[in-house]
C-alpha cells in the first residue's frame, strides 16, 4: 500500500498538476482525467518501486506530462470529427471567480492560460506544446523534459525553440492589458447600442470570429472573416436574442463578456486585441466548456 505521508504530500501537488495538465490540454475535464490517471499509476506501484522514487512530486509531474502527451495525440484525431471550430475551454482570470470544487482551485491563473496563448498552443505539435509548457511556463530543465517527450536534450531544446518562435509570432504584438480593456469597452458600447459603423471601426479589417458550439448548440460552423461580416454577425445574433444579457467578466486575456438568457450562461466571449483594434472574437458556446462560469 502507498505510504500515507507520501500520498498526502502528493495530494497537495494536485492543484499544480491540474494547472500543468490544463495548459497542455486546454480542457478542465481532460486535465482532471490526466491527473487522476497519474495518481492511479502511483497507487499501483509496488512498495519497492515507490521507495526507489526520490522525488514523488517530480515523478508525478513527469507521468502527468506523459499522459497529456498521449492524450494530445488522440485529441487531434477526435477534433477531426468535431462539429465546427474547436476552441480551448476558457477559465476565469482569478481563483476568486472559481468555485472551490472546480478542478483549478488554488491554481494561479495568468497569461499562460489566456485564450490567445491556448489557441496558438493548439496549433503546435504535441511534443512542441509539452516542451514549451514545461520549459517556458514551468521552467523545468531540458534534461527532465527530454525524458518526458522521449527525445534527446538537444532535440527537446529545438522543440521548445520552435514552439517559442510560433507563439511569439502570434502573441508578441498583443495590446497591453489596460489598452485591451479600453478597446473591449468600446466594443461593448458599440454592440450594446447597435451602432454598426462604430463596431466596424473598432474591429481590425482582418478580424476573425470563431464560435465553438461543439454541435450541441447553434454556432457558426466556420470562422467569420472581416470587420463588416463580423459586425453583421454579432449584431444579427443580438437582434435575434432580445432577452440576452451581456455582462463584463475578467478573463486571463483581459475584459471579456458573459452572455446569459433566463439566468443561464450560454456564451463566454473573449477578445484578442492588437494596437487599437479587435483582431479576434472567440465565442465559446459548447455547454461542456462553460461549467466554471455557471
Amino acid at each position: 500500500m502507498p505510504d500515507d505521508a507520501a500520498t498526502a504530500a502528493l495530494e497537495a501537488e494536485r492543484p499544480a498538476l491540474r494547472g500543468l495538465a490544463y495548459r497542455m490540454l486546454g480542457c478542465l475535464s481532460d486535465a482532471e482525467d490526466a491527473v487522476q490517471d497519474a495518481f492511479v499509476r502511483w497507487v499501483r506501484l509496488g512498495d519497492e518501486q515507490r521507495a526507489g522514487i526520490e522525488n514523488p512530486g517530480a515523478w508525478m509531474m513527469r507521468v502527468t506530462s506523459r499522459i497529456c502527451l498521449d492524450m494530445l495525440g488522440s485529441a487531434r484525431a477526435r477534433r477531426e470529427s468535431y462539429v465546427g471550430p474547436w476552441l480551448p475551454e476558457p477559465v476565469p482570470a482569478s481563483v476568486d471567480a472559481v468555485p472551490s470544487s472546480d478542478p483549478l482551485d488554488r491554481v494561479t491563473l495568468d497569461d499562460s492560460v489566456s485564450m490567445a496563448l491556448q489557441v496558438v498552443l493548439h496549433t503546435l505539435t504535441p511534443a512542441e506544446r509539452v516542451a514549451f509548457v514545461l520549459h517556458d511556463v514551468f521552467e523545468l530543465p531540458f534534461a527532465h523534459i527530454a525524458d518526458t517527450v522521449g527525445r534527446s536534450v538537444e532535440a527537446t531544446r529545438q522543440l521548445a525553440t520552435s514552439a517559442r518562435r510560433k507563439v511569439r509570432s502570434r502573441t508578441d504584438d498583443a495590446a497591453p492589458r489596460e489598452r485591451h480593456d479600453e478597446v473591449a469597452a468600446a466594443f461593448a458600447a458599440a454592440t450594446g447600442s447597435g451602432d454598426f459603423d462604430a463596431l466596424v471601426a473598432i474591429l481590425d479589417p482582418g478580424v476573425t470570429l470563431t464560435s465553438d458550439g461543439g454541435g450541441k448548440v447553434s454556432a457558426a460552423r466556420r470562422p467569420v472573416l472581416g470587420a463588416v461580416n463580423v459586425a453583421r454577425f454579432i449584431l444579427g445574433v443580438l437582434t435575434q436574442r432580445p432577452d440576452a444579457q451581456v455582462a463584463p467578466i475578467a478573463t486571463a486575456d483581459g475584459l471579456g463578456f458573459l452572455v446569459s438568457e433566463n439566468g443561464v450562461v450560454d456564451t463566454v466571449m473573449v477578445l484578442g486585441v492588437r494596437a487599437d483594434r479587435v483582431t479576434d472574437v472567440w465565442l465559446v458556446r459548447n455547454p461542456d466548456k462553460l461549467t466554471s462560469w455557471r
